[in-house]
């Protein structure tokens, strides 16, 4: 449904310059013919000459307004000279006046207005033979008062319509600004729940593949192997599938027990799925978690050296949750491209610093070769974001090591603690973030297997 505007449409401007010309000319025409029909005469037509052109002039009032305003000064000065029928002083320049006024010529609207005050008042003292206090009183003041009410008045109109151009202006960048700021939350909103996305559902399907690989090739030479393998690939696809479903039922409510309440009214087996759903949703990953998450490398074969020196508790939820994450993002390149025989991780606190370490033997990459990944991306986003910092050293053929540094906890509103910034980070971070393609183009599913591992095939920024 369309709304009614909330203004008027405002006429042209050229319309509301011919009515005040026209009223101009008519109010000045009435004046002649009463002061002329006192006295018994018709109406002189050189005066009706001279107020038609006190009306005319007034069309070129927005273009010409000093123009104007002189033309309509001399215009009374000469209609006097030629002793025609008494209009009064400021009656014929008022308007001029007023339109110097409104367009922004305050200065001359002032300076003309006093000028024909006095002269006029000046000729009246000189030849009328009425009383000076008379001539000094009422009909000095009435004159002045009618230039300075013209003048008072265009200037208020203007001041009023800079005002309303300035809200307007004003609403106009709040809009955009509340526009850019939503798009800025939303953009933000997305990076976020695309990070959550690649890390999860990359790192599930890369261990699936890879024990989908173990089977296939154990399958008729060692079934047992094949039935642990299999075992392993349903075990964590269910996980992948619980994880998947209590993201998708928290993006959809901002509580997830609304969706628990919704799906609760059908069987018992449904209710605790969504049970278990929002229990998982609710349990955020941190560096307590990394048993498990090494597992998978245990059992692809390789040796695992874990040092973990980080007590429940010495890190913010924020950091700890980042750096599960960034140990995930890594151990899942590591089984998915390094051909490695050795995995060390490490994590540690220093100065208040968390430092996570992630090394492998295998047969590195050229980090100056281009790649299409978002993997190694996403993980130096979640370090700057958290005011850290994240480093990749590789050569070909001698292992691949990141290691991040994250403070370990941060202030109350959620922000790291202050430290001198390098020329790197000088640019606000959401500004930082560049294009990339849609979340679900972020995975991967189609890199070789494990069997069929490329030395370079990194997701490197």
């Amino acid at each position: 449904m369309t709304s009614a505007p909330l203004l008027p449409t405002r006429r042209a401007p050229w319309v509301m310059d011919a009515v005040l010309a026209v009223a101009v000319a008519v109010v000045l025409a009435v004046v002649v013919t009463i002061s002329q029909a006192a006295e018994g005469l018709p109406a002189s037509p050189l005066a009706l000459v001279f107020v038609a052109g006190f009306g005319a002039v007034l069309l070129l009032r927005r273009r010409l307004p000093v123009a104007v305003l002189v033309l309509s000064a001399l215009g009374t000065f000469a209609y006097y000279t030629l002793d025609l029928p008494t209009i009064g002083v400021a009656l014929p320049v008022v308007a001029a006046l007023f339109s110097a006024a409104e367009q922004g010529r305050l200065r001359w609207a002032i300076g003309v207005g006093a000028v024909v005050v006095a002269v006029a008042m000046a000729f009246r003292v000189r030849d009328d033979p009425q009383p000076l206090g008379i001539l000094l009183g009422t009909d000095a003041m009435t004159n002045l008062a009618l230039s300075a009410a013209g003048i008072a008045l265009g200037h208020a109109v203007r001041s009023h319509r800079l005002r309303s151009a300035q809200q307007a202006q004003i609403a106009r960048l709040q809009e955009q600004q509340g526009r850019r700021e939503a798009e800025l939350r939303l953009r933000d909103e997305r990076e976020r729940i695309s990070r959550e996305l690649h890390d999860t559902v990359g790192h599930s399907l890369s261990v699936i593949s890879l024990h989908s690989g173990v089977a296939a090739d154990a399958v008729g030479h060692d079934d047992a192997a094949a039935t642990e393998a299999l075992a392993r690939v349903r075990d964590q696809a269910r996980q992948s599938l619980a994880e998947l479903r209590a993201m998708v039922r928290l993006l959809r409510t901002e509580d997830g027990r609304a969706a628990d309440e919704r799906d609760g009214g059908g069987a018992d087996g449904a209710h605790g799925e969504a049970d278990g759903a929002a229990e998982s949703a609710r349990h955020v990953r941190s560096l307590a978690d990394l048993p498990a998450l090494l597992d998978p490398a245990r059992a692809a074969g390789l040796r695992v050296a874990e040092h973990v020196e980080v007590a429940p508790g010495d890190l913010s939820s924020a950091v700890d949750g980042a750096a599960y994450r960034i140990v995930q993002e890594s151990v899942t390149n590591v089984l998915r491209h390094a051909r490695a025989t050795t995995l060390e991780v490490t994590a540690g606190i220093e100065d208040g610093r968390l430092h996570v370490l992630v090394a492998d033997d295998g047969g590195g990459a050229d980090l100056r070769a281009p790649s299409a990944g978002v993997g190694l991306l996403g993980m130096q986003e979640r370090a700057r974001l958290l005011g850290g910092t994240l480093a990749l050293r590789s050569t070909p053929g001698e292992g691949f090591t990141v290691e991040a540094e994250l403070p370990a906890r941060l202030d109350r509103d959620g922000a790291p603690p202050r430290r001198p910034r390098s020329h790197a980070h000088d640019r606000p971070e959401l500004d930082s973030f560049a294009p990339r393609s849609p979340e679900l183009d972020r995975f991967e599913p189609d890199s070789p297997a494990p069997e069929h591992p490329h030395p370079d095939g990194r997701s490197l920024p």
